[in-house]
């Protein structure tokens, strides 16, 4: 990842494409292949394969919790972020006497179950402003009857990255009673987390962590576990689901355990288990080192075209995502696909990812042809 020659060796599905797209869908390493390879032949065992299937789910736990800076205890799993806030919402329970801060650079998974609920509570806005979520616009948000406050530590929209402690201060200085939930989708894996006094930390499986579809980590700390237990039914979650009262009483295991409310997508977690393990042992920071430079070069590339960033680069807060709008934006998009250029585009706004398999060169062939496209009239 961090060499040509591991990035051939590990990556070979990189060789004759430039792929920035990450903060979308990862490109694996091989190591993943195999961890599914190996789940499909414990599989075969039929029930004498249930017992590599726990084991391999508590391996990966155990490395997703040293990942998150969480006690094994304190992490879990669903199958997508979606379920996963659908799961809070119905531990949290909300009226309409409550009110709950979203922000305008969430993903859409973090923001709607609010909107969903049967007795909807409040639903304010935090809105960025020139692309950054400033702490000073949140404050006149936060009172006594805020219950959760939901953010993206780095936005999927234009890889802004929340000031984490000045967030926690407000929140927990002004609205005492919420819950601090945090999205690292766009974070774990690429940037080193601080997320330090989260109540609830979230993450799907297949972007910057190089897994696979099917899969959401949870991670909810134990100060807050009888609080965040989660109202839904099922039997994997539950201490009771085959004792003689179960059908007088459901018995929740509380915090993070209660969001795995069915049995685990084995498959996914095999995958990550060995995703998370090949990053750990390249190390994050070391990921970082290599990555962040290169989205410093597309921040000046852009920049040298006259393409102003949709948030700007800050010191000290590295993300892996650069986004902007440009009027050619489909025929940039065009172009890049021409040259076997992977990037996103969606109305008008293209997104950069860079991760640590990416290099020097993929950045400059990026650059070229933006500005080749932008430049012309």
């Amino acid at each position: 990842m961090l060499t040509s020659q591991s990035r051939r060796s590990d990556f070979p599905a990189l060789e004759g494409i430039t792929y920035l797209n990450t903060a979308a869908e990862s490109i694996p390493p091989l190591c993943v292949g195999e961890a599914i390879g190996q789940y499909w032949r414990d599989k075969l065992l039929g029930m004498r394969g249930r017992e590599p299937h726990f084991a391999a789910v508590e391996s990966c736990r155990e490395i997703s919790a040293k990942m998150l800076g969480l006690k094994t205890g304190e992490v879990s799993f669903c199958s997508c972020s979606s379920e996963a806030y659908n799961l809070l919402a119905g531990a949290l329970d909300l009226g309409p006497e409550d009110e709950v801060v979203v922000s305008d650079l969430d993903f859409p998974a973090g923001a709607t179950p609010w909107l969903r609920a049967s007795r909807a509570p409040r639903l304010r806005v935090w809105e960025a402003c020139q692309g950054e979520l400033r702490t000073e616009d949140l404050l006149p948000l936060l009172n006594s009857k805020t219950r959760l406050v939901q953010v993206s530590l780095v936005s999927f929209y234009n890889g802004f990255r929340v000031d984490w402690p000045a967030l926690r201060e407000a929140v927990r200085s002004l609205a005492p009673k919420a819950v601090l939930s945090v999205d690292i989708t766009q974070a774990l894996g690429r940037i080193e987390l601080d997320c330090d006094g989260a109540d609830i930390l979230i993450s799907s499986t297949h972007k910057w962590t190089l897994g696979i579809h099917g899969g959401c980590i949870v991670g909810i700390p134990e100060a807050g576990a009888e609080r965040l237990t989660t109202r839904a039914g099922g039997w994997f979650h539950l201490d009771n689901a085959f004792d003689a009262d179960r059908f007088e009483r459901a018995v929740a295991k509380p915090g993070a355990a209660s969001f795995s409310v069915g049995m685990p997508n084995f498959v996914s977690l095999y995958a990550l288990n060995a995703s998370l393990r090949y990053l750990d042992g390249i190390g994050i920071s070391a990921i970082s080192s290599q990555a962040d430079p290169l989205v410093s070069r597309v921040h000046e590339g852009l920049a040298s075209f006259g393409i102003e960033p949709l948030a700007p680069l800050r010191p000290g807060a590295p993300t892996g995502i650069v986004s902007f709008k440009h009027p050619r934006s489909a025929e940039i998009h065009a172009r890049l696909d021409l040259e076997n250029i992977h990037v996103m585009h969606h109305a008008g706004r293209i997104r950069v990812a860079v991760h640590g398999y990416n290099t020097r060169e993929d950045v400059e062939g990026l650059l070229d042809v933006i500005g080749e496209a932008a430049m012309l009239t």
